[in-house]
């Protein structure tokens, strides 16, 4: 339920000013005041004092429905008896809260009981927010009283099954499981350790989500204190989520930093939590994220506790020996290795790292799988603007995505139970995912080439493709791969694909002026994307693309029309503006091509992701010098981790953003294409041709 997966809301203690007027007293000066403290002031102060309690409890997660109006209500919040959906808590006197005295509003807050006397069900979590204090109650209703624009939006019934639909028993299970006892503070813990334990047990109702259930779906502990306090926090699983443990388990310096940004030192959050961190928990102030962070890693191991495993020591330095020999490895190369990288450290700051990874090392594959089918995003924080994506990869078959996971699990978690397929089934079904890509394209899949006799060629071949600058560094003489413009090594839709391209060779080539081969077709990219030398005709490297080529050729006749093939076009009509591309490319290409187009590096030196311009980049005797060339490659395949087009997030950018983008990008300077004289010789030369 969205009420869940919480990882500690706050509210200000120690920071904002205490107040311990009535309600019907919030717009008078508040005693002991200063005299240059007016009303109106303090009012205001005590406003903003409530919003940053909103916004530390993520109160506009739950109350706020998909595309609906802030506060206004109508979000399912699924749980096991049935459906939710939260209320209204704008101010409109109808339908909202307008008509709340504080009395009733601290009476839902701490007991569940409405204004009108009826029981809210417990996906409202009453239990922990009983432990508000008075002054941050009084500030929280102040804000919502008056800093939020009030909402005319009637409440829609909930649907929860008998006998869950009879709220009297709520009654009963209140007086059973409803402490309603304030936050008691420590004498023998630090100021900072109270502060994160009132935090993380009051307002930001942590334990919604990670302390399991007792059989009444109750929390079985609302704090570590007592005999039951064991369970506290101890994790659970939810929606097919993993709720970690949250019991020691970071340093407090990762704990901060993945409650600011997202991210942390062995990979990223996923689930509902991108949503608590990118409303909530990075608006923390930093003590409040110490505090926080403080708590939780003084907590002991607690009973049942579901851990995560520590990260293994090994750091992944080299190439799995059985990346390229074996098909869960293949299918990594083919669909992970684009964002992930091929010894799985993943990209710094925008794709998590594999290896060494708490999530692939679980022994639970349950979150694995989870974003295996369904994908995943990065929160937006204010340290991290541009959200990344991974779409979802149920259109794989059960087995293919199991073998990739098995390959990955031991390869960098060290996980001695493979999943099966069934594995893969089960949770498809659970998830009940459905494929919604109807895509024509039939992706080839690196991993059936085992099965050819001359499987080891083909292999070289794709690895050509995809390696070309490490594996020809005779031949390449920039930084670009053959993959950098034909996605995945050829196998994405309109990712300009090598499916059947070798069935419509020997060709007639205008810019050539001549019947060409398929060979010279591959050298051609050589001389001019990669600026470098032609292959040998005989050369057993050339013979290997060749054949991988004709791998993927399959059936394909002359006459064949190919589904994906190419990258489209884009309309020559439609005018550059590029002003606009250079802001469309500092919003979506520099994180991948570098502010200034200089491509984006590992450590060590090796590009990750290849310059656009400058002195390693295509020369401008390239296709992807030609502006609506490039215009149309971007509107299908740029940016990477936009959106959920399978496999890669690619595309999403209109007509008119890619041209803008493309022709800022391709006019800039890089490297001349002597042999450029002898180009169109008898055809007419595109008009965006750069010569």
């Amino acid at each position: 339920m969205r009420t869940l997966n919480r990882l500690g809301a706050v509210l200000g203690a120690v920071l904002l000013l205490s107040y311990s007027a009535h309600a019907s007293e919030i717009a008078t000066t508040a005693k002991n005041a200063g005299p240059a403290s007016s009303a109106a002031e303090q009012r205001a102060a005590l406003i903003a004092h409530g919003k940053y309690v909103s916004l530390l409890g993520d109160c506009v997660a739950c109350h706020t429905a998909d595309k609906g109006a802030a506060m206004a209500g109508g979000r399912a919040l699924v749980t096991p008896m049935g459906t939710v959906y939260s209320t209204n808590i704008t101010p409109d006197r109808e339908t909202g809260i307008g008509r709340y005295s504080f009395e009733q509003f601290e009476r839902v807050m701490r007991h569940g009981v409405a204004a009108d006397g009826h029981n809210l069900y417990p996906a409202m979590p009453y239990p922990s927010y009983s432990k508000i204090s008075d002054d941050d109650m009084r500030a929280l209703y102040a804000y919502l009283q008056h800093g939020v624009l009030p909402v005319h939006e009637r409440n829609k019934p909930s649907d929860m099954r008998w006998p869950y639909s009879m709220r009297w028993g709520l009654s009963p299970w209140n007086w059973v499981f409803l402490e309603g006892d304030a936050f008691k503070p420590d004498p023998k813990k630090s100021a900072v350790w109270n502060r994160g334990a009132y935090i993380v047990q009051g307002l930001g109702h942590c334990g919604s989500c990670h302390t399991p259930r007792g059989i009444a779906y109750q929390e079985k502990a609302m704090s570590d204190a007592g005999s039951n306090g064991r369970y506290y926090l101890a994790g659970q699983t939810l929606e097919a989520w993993r709720a970690l443990s949250l019991r020691n388990l970071w340093t407090v310096e990762d704990t901060v930093r993945v409650l600011k940004t997202g991210q942390g030192a062995f990979g990223t959050v996923t689930g509902s939590m991108v949503e608590v961190i990118h409303r909530s928990t990075q608006n923390f102030t930093d003590a409040d994220l110490l505090a926080v962070a403080t708590y939780l890693k003084s907590l002991p191991p607690g009973t049942d506790d579901i851990a995560m495993p520590p990260a293994p020591a090994r750091v992944a330095d080299a190439i799995p020996a059985d990346l390229f020999s074996t098909r869960g490895g293949l299918g990594y190369v083919q669909f992970c290795v684009d964002c992930h990288r091929q010894d799985g450290k993943g990209v710094s700051e925008i794709f998590p790292p594999l290896a060494n990874n708490q999530t692939v090392a679980s022994a639970d594959p349950t979150p694995l799988l989870h974003v295996a089918l369904t994908g995943w995003k990065t929160p937006e924080t204010a340290a991290h603007r541009r959200v990344f994506t991974m779409p979802g990869f149920a259109r794989l078959s059960d087995r293919e995505i199991s073998e990739i996971l098995n390959f990955v699990r031991t390869e960098w978690g060290h996980v001695t139970k493979p999943l099966a397929a069934n594995d893969v089934a089960k949770m498809r079904a659970e998830l009940n995912v459905k494929v919604t890509d109807t895509s024509k394209f039939d992706t080839p899949r690196f991993a059936d080439m085992l099965a050819r006799p001359n499987a080891q060629q083909l292999v070289r071949g794709m690895r050509l493709h995809l390696e070309s600058s490490t594996l020809l560094p005779n031949n390449v003489g920039d930084a670009l791969n053959c993959t950098s413009c034909h996605l995945n090594a050829g196998t994405v839709a309109d990712g300009s694909p090598f499916v059947g391209v070798s069935a419509f060779f020997p060709s007639y080539a205008p810019r050539a002026g001549r019947v060409i081969t398929i060979e010279d077709r591959i050298n051609g990219c050589f001389l001019r994307s990669m600026h470098g030398k032609a292959l040998a005709a005989d050369s057993a490297d050339l013979k290997a693309m060749v054949a991988y080529f004709d791998w993927m050729k399959r059936d394909t006749k002359p006459q064949d029309k190919v589904a994906g093939r190419g990258v489209g076009k884009v309309s020559m009509a439609i005018k550059p503006d590029l002003e606009n591309g250079k802001r469309i490319y500092a919003q979506q290409c520099a994180a991948c091509h570098g502010r200034d187009g200089e491509g984006l590096k590992q450590a060590d030196g090796r590009f990750i992701y290849p310059p656009l311009w400058g002195d390693q980049s295509f020369n401008i005797g390239a296709g992807m010098a030609r502006t609506y060339t490039a215009a149309a490659f971007v509107k299908q395949n740029m940016p990477i981790g936009y959106r959920d087009q399978f496999p890669l997030g690619q595309g999403g950018l209109s007509d008119q953003e890619a041209v803008d983008v493309a022709a800022y990008f391709s006019h800039q300077p890089r490297p001349d294409f002597p042999p450029k004289v002898n180009d169109w010789p008898k055809d007419k030369k595109p008009a965006d041709a750069r010569y």
